[in-house]
Parts: structure tokens; C-alpha cells; sequence
């Protein structure tokens, strides 16, 4: 996958969970494309947010079956990344 950061993440994901995360752990999550690697979610990060992560995880959540007025159909599969920070750091 070229480098291109608006497609390596494709946008904060924003639950209550991860905003827990964010202010105790200092661990940000994000949604990420099919092909991103660790280390090119690492360079968006560091080119988007001016920060540094010290480690980052990637989990892929399976698609979903799902029933909408009647008629069967499935969501799609979600890649999703946790992006570990410093203690000082921050992501606003």
C-alpha cells in the first residue's frame, strides 16, 4: 500500500470505551484501512498529529449479519488500530 495517510486512517473511532482509554491509558483508536501496517499507521500518525506512538495494535472485527426493514444484508469488516502513546502525549 503507497503512503497516504488519509487513507491509512480513515477517522477516529469515537465510543465510550475508547474514550476511557484515551484519558487513563493514553491509548487512541482509530479506524484503519484494509492494507495498513503498523508501521504506516505509525507514520500517520506522526504526520497527522505531530506525535509519536510507542506501540500500535490491529484488530479486525468481522462483518456482521444484520436484518433493515425486512430484508437481510451485512455490514462490512472493520479494521481497527490502537495507537499507543507517551505519557505526556496528546491527541486532540
Amino acid at each position: 500500500m503507497k503512503f497516504d495517510s488519509g487513507k491509512i486512517l480513515i477517522r477516529p473511532r469515537i465510543t465510550e470505551k475508547a474514550g476511557m482509554h484515551a484519558e487513563t491509558k493514553n491509548v487512541y483508536t482509530f479506524e484503519v484501512g484494509k492494507g495498513a501496517t503498523k508501521p504506516l499507521i505509525a507514520r500517520a500518525v506522526r504526520e497527522i498529529y505531530k506525535v509519536s506512538p510507542r506501540k500500535v495494535n490491529i484488530v479486525k472485527l468481522p462483518a456482521k449479519n444484520v436484518l433493515t426493514k425486512g430484508k437481510k444484508g451485512k455490514t462490512s469488516r472493520i479494521f481497527k488500530a490502537y495507537v499507543y502513546l507517551k505519557k505526556g502525549d496528546k491527541i486532540e
